[in-house]
């Protein structure tokens, strides 16, 4: 990989909310980025997906509200830095 990518795993795009945001956008389309997750937590399969519901109950939308805002607020100089390069 080149210094350009910075390759991290689903479980990363996952915890910072961005799997949630994302999906937001997606549910507009009737898609999704759907996660299989085993009983004991691990995501054993990622796969995009039609699908027929719309949006999030309001908890999951609150969690990821506040994950994507602590993503933003961890990442925020880095991701400036970079926009200007």
């Amino acid at each position: 990989m080149d210094d350009m990518v910075d390759k991290k795993t689903w479980q990363e795009f996952k915890d910072s909310g961005l799997l949630w945001w994302i999906n937001m956008i997606l549910h507009t389309f009737g898609w999704a980025i759907v996660f299989e997750i085993s009983k004991r937590g691990k995501i054993i399969n990622v796969y995009p997906a039609r699908v027929k519901y719309r949006g999030f109950d309001m908890k999951s939308t609150e969690n990821g509200y506040i994950k994507v805002s602590k993503y933003m607020d961890e990442n925020s100089k880095e991701l400036l830095e970079e926009a200007r390069s």
